[in-house]
């Protein structure tokens, strides 16, 4: 028996990199588990897991900054499975970013974080939250950043985009909680994911940053699933409207 036998997850950005961690961990715990994502490999994991797991699954390619996109999805997946019980908000723009000062960031840049980082989870949680208003139960788990605690240079748009999360958490979590939705924030501090070692300008304060560790090592994709777990199934009925941080302490909310 899994924590989440007979749940259904959607994970966006869920393909790949942290995602696929997160999107593995939930068809571990027996959810069904879609994956919506604009990358390739969405398909190719979604098949992985329910070969692996014995779950059913789905992909379907989805930009999240386009509502159409959104709504097309949710459509897709309450057709399939008739419900949506757990939504993980992942799909962000961030390895890929380059390290800049604030007055050289384009506002081409600007836009396109904040449309990926905020405007896409909000959209998701628009289009979702409601179906799980109406079951009268449902988990969101928007991933934040210890970045929005700290404050980092050079990475404005991303940390302000992430700051917005958790402000969009706590708003909406006193909204749905009367209908026995939660919702919550997972922070992750810098994680040596597949995606930043393929942009491995990231690393380049890993050593900074581990110091700042109460646990002082640097942080796997494998350390955020408990915590994945935890907020995705009962075992977090009583918990809304926070941040639960997973960076070994840098950061101590």
């Amino acid at each position: 028996m899994g924590l989440l036998d007979g749940k259904v997850a959607v994970v966006t950005g869920g393909g790949r990199s942290i995602g696929k961690h997160f999107s593995t961990a939930l068809a571990g715990e027996g959810a069904a588990v879609v994956i919506a994502d604009i990358a390739e490999e969405a398909a190719a994991t979604a098949k992985a897991l329910a070969a692996e797991h014995g779950v059913e699954t789905m992909s379907k390619t989805t930009d999240v900054t386009r509502e159409s996109d959104v709504t097309a999805l949710v459509s897709a997946v309450i057709e399939r499975f008739g419900s949506i019980d757990i939504l993980v908000n992942n799909a962000a723009l961030f390895a890929e970013m380059p390290k800049q000062p604030y007055d050289e960031i384009s506002v081409e840049l600007w836009d396109r974080v904040m449309a990926v980082n905020v405007r896409g989870t909000f959209l998701m949680c628009k289009h979702v939250a409601p179906r799980m208003v109406r079951a009268k139960s449902g988990k969101i788990i928007n991933i934040g950043s210890g970045t929005a605690h700290k404050g980092v240079p050079n990475m404005l748009a991303y940390v302000a985009s992430k700051a917005a999360i958790l402000g969009l958490t706590r708003s909406l979590a006193r909204e749905v909680g009367p209908y026995g939705v939660n919702v919550n924030t997972l922070s992750p501090g810098l994680t040596e994911s597949e995606s930043v070692l393929k942009h491995p300008g990231h690393l380049d304060t890993a050593e900074r940053t581990i110091a700042t560790r109460a646990i002082p090592r640097a942080e796997k994709p494998e350390d955020l699933v408990g915590a994945l777990i935890f907020l995705a199934s009962s075992q977090s009925d009583f918990v809304t409207g926070q941040t639960l941080a997973v960076d070994g302490g840098s950061i101590m909310t």
